[in-house]
This record gives structure tokens, sequence and C-alpha cells, in this order.
């Protein structure tokens, strides 16, 4: 009889706590809807500031912005972390066409790849050879190659269902293209954009170098989905084809920039610090809203959230606009390097770096036991419709925090739409959902509070 009394006891104590909890995410989802002010900060980041390219003005001045805003929140501590950013200008519009016969051309939209080097100033015109991956160089050898521009045409598969593993299943044509088609005498590369979507928008991103000679370094431009089908198409009909592109992009010096931080401070455990974070730099193309303004006016939400609920956590909760993730990580690199030098105690870290669109869930890298405890609380998510709790990718500026210990986590929304605007210039505020956008932010807190109230599995 005892036995079952004290079982009783302890089936009681975990409902309450069930309810305690159902209660607070309640409280937090309520506040996101009707008090939140991720919206109206992500309008000012997008429509008065816009594309915030890593060591532009505007970066500067969503640094300004966004620490004012975190300010006014009245937090216990807000300050700028510097790092030193590159510098990338693409300068004038690019500009292309396709030439079936002298003299007859059809115009198509490209854009220069992050960290490109220029076209001559006249530009530059070649025959084309139409390859699907990196793997194709190789089999056609430099003989077909030299003098050649290469035409990366592997496009995203659409049978995946989860997206971002499309677009990891083709992202190396655009990254390392150039790097590896001037091994082969290319004189330029240019890249399908990354996206389902069949449009007349290139799409932007990063591509490297590698250790290759700045003597030997080629141009390098992304061609948008409609383009690179006509392109294809003409080179069918017709190899003997030339493309024409011109683009005057630079790499300039290094230059100062901040990572953006504000926190509030636990009570009982403020030695322990809970991080959630966005990327404050975009592409210059659209205003990057969903790539990643997103992520950080969420970011900011979480730290307003528990604030308006009048949540007093019990470890230390900071939010991170990271600078630079989109051409060099240095702001995420940076964070690390001073948190360790610190010996600072981070135990969880949450990054919003997929869009303002509806959440689904999180996908975690952690041990088992941290994963198996973020699974059971899966029920508490499941009014709101935020149902995948996984294993996998967490973000790109909290991974060089990871240790073995820590949890890492990322905020999963609904993947079908984010590459229609991923670096493209549609990436817009328009395209974003005040509701969902809103979702994502009490789905991000919710989480977040459930770490601060029952910690980590050690």
């Amino acid at each position: 009889m005892k036995k079952i009394s004290v079982l009783f006891f302890f089936a009681s104590l975990i409902t309450i706590a069930q309810t305690k909890d159902e209660q607070q995410i309640k409280r937090i989802y309520d506040a996101a809807l009707t008090q939140g002010s991720a919206y109206n900060w992500l309008n000012h980041l997008s429509n008065q500031i816009g594309g915030r390219l890593s060591g532009s003005v505007q970066a500067q001045q969503a640094v300004d912005y966004t620490k004012a805003q975190l300010d006014m929140l009245g937090l216990d501590r807000v300050w700028l972390q510097p790092v030193m950013v590159p510098k990338w200008v693409r300068g004038t519009p690019e500009f292309a066409y396709i030439e079936t016969n002298p003299g007859i051309t059809t115009n198509v939209p490209i854009c220069a790849l992050g960290g490109s080097v220029a076209t001559p100033l006249v530009g530059l015109k070649a025959n084309v050879v139409e390859v699907k991956g990196l793997e194709d160089l190789k089999a056609l050898g430099e003989e077909k190659i030299r003098g050649r521009i290469v035409f990366f045409n592997r496009p995203m598969d659409p049978t995946e269902i989860d997206t971002f593993e499309s677009y990891t299943g083709c992202v190396d044509q655009r990254y390392n293209g150039a790097e590896e088609a001037a091994k082969y005498g290319a004189v330029g590369v240019v890249v399908r954009s990354m996206t389902l979507r069949l449009d007349d928008y290139p799409h932007a991103g990063a591509m490297s170098y590698g250790d290759t000679p700045l003597e030997n370094r080629i141009p390098a431009a992304a061609i948008s989905t409609k383009g690179a089908e006509l392109l294809s198409t003409t080179l069918k009909l017709n190899p003997k084809i030339k493309f024409y592109f011109k683009q005057n992009c630079r790499q300039e010096e290094d230059v100062e920039s901040f990572n953006v931080i504000g926190e509030i401070t636990g009570t009982t455990h403020p030695d322990e610090i809970i991080l959630v974070g966005g990327h404050l730099d975009s592409w210059d193309l659209g205003d990057g809203s969903h790539d990643d303004g997103a992520g950080c006016v969420q970011s900011m939400e979480v730290l307003h959230l528990l604030k308006t609920t009048g949540y007093k956590p019990k470890r230390t909760i900071r939010a991170v606009l990271f600078m630079n993730e989109e051409n060099g990580l240095r702001g995420g690199n940076r964070y690390k390097k001073i948190a360790y030098e610190k010996e600072e105690n981070h135990i969880f870290a949450l990054e919003s770096d997929a869009g303002g669109f509806s959440p689904r869930g999180f996908s975690f890298e952690s041990s088992k036991a941290n994963l198996e405890q973020a699974q059971s609380w899966a029920s508490l998510f499941e009014p709101y419709l935020v149902h995948f709790f996984k294993e996998g990718y967490s973000g790109a500026d909290i991974r060089p925090l990871d240790n073995g210990e820590m949890v890492l986590a990322g905020l999963r929304p609904d993947s079908q739409r984010y590459f229609d605007h991923h670096h493209a210039e549609n990436d817009t505020f328009e395209h974003v959902n005040k509701r969902e956008l809103e979702l994502g932010a009490a789905a991000m807190t919710s989480l977040v509070y459930l770490f601060d109230t029952y910690g980590i599995v050690n």
C-alpha cells in the first residue's frame, strides 16, 4: 500500500510540472501573438536598412539599430563584440548574354558569386562546356575545358522533401566550381542558381578559390534557373554558341564590425549560459528578411517574451546576432574564441537560420540522453503543431561552440519555400508572414524555457 502511495505521489509531481510547463508555454505563445516586436524590428531592418553585406554601411546600421532595440528591453547587459570581417563589394550590376551567332544575342540574368574576382573591363566571352558537377571536369579533361566557360548545371533534387538536403546535394558546384575549373584551364564559370523554382532571379552565395594564386583566379557567376534552362537547351542545339558576362566586383581590406549581444542574468545558475542567435549580415541582392533577419529578430524576441511574461530564468539567457555568417563565419568563430578565453559555460545553444516560415520543430546535436530529454517535451508543442524533434544539424554560427557536452539545436521551419528566396533579390520583407514569424519566436522561447527549467543531462 505504501509503495502505491509513493508512486501516486511522484505521478502527481510529474502532472503538476507538466501543467506548469503547459501554462508557461501558453503564456509565451499568447504574448508572442499579441505583444510581439519581431515583425516591427524586421520591418525596420529590411525596409529602412536593407541588405547587410558584411563590412558594408548597412551592416553597421543594423548593428547600431539592433543594439538600440536590445537596450530598450531593459536587459541586464547589452554589448558589442568587435570582429574583423571581409569586405567584398559587388560593384555595378552584372550583365550577360548568350550569343548564338555574331550580333545575335539573348540577355540572361546573372549575379557575381560572393568572393569572385571581376571579369576583364570589357567583359568575358567564350565558348561554353556544360557539366553536371565537379566530377565531370576530370572526365572531360583539359583539352575540352581550356579557354572555355564552364557551365555547372546540376539542379537541386526535387525528390528530397527536406529542401536543405537537396541544397546540400549540389552546393559544392557553387562553392568549389571556380577553383576546380581553373585547374583545367577554364576562363570563367557560370553556376545554376540554388533553387527548386524556375524564375529569373539569380541566387548569390559564397564561393572559394582555395589556395589558387590570385593571378589564376577566374570569375564566377550564378545564372537564374530560367537562364540555365535556356543556356542548356541552346547548347544542345548549337554547341558552338558563346556566353558573355561582365562583372566588376572586388575584394577590399578587412574592416571592423561587431556581434551584437544582450542577456538576462540567471537567478540561481548565472554561470550556465543558454544562447539563442541568428546572423545579422545578409547578401545584398534583397533585404535579407528570411536569411537571416528573421532569425535575428526571433532571437531578440526570446528575451522580450521572457521579460513580457514575467519569467525570471535560472540560467543566463543570451541573444547573439552574429556578423559575417554568409562569407566567412568570422562572428561565430570570434564569439567562440572569447567564450573559451573567458571559460564561459554554455550548456545549450539554439540557432534560427532557416527562414521565418511556420515552425515545424527542432533538430538537435547532442548526446543520446539529452536528445531523449528534448524529445520527451515534444508533446508540450503538439498544440502548436510543432512535432519535429529529431537528431540533425543545428546552425553554422553556434557549431564552433560545440565541446561535446552541450546541446546544440536549430529551429526547423517548413522548408518548401525557403530556397525560392535564399540569397536572391526576392528575399524581401513582403515574403515574411507576421504570424509565422511570431510562432517561430514562441517555439524558440518555449524550448529555451524548458532547457532553463530542467538543464541538460550530464
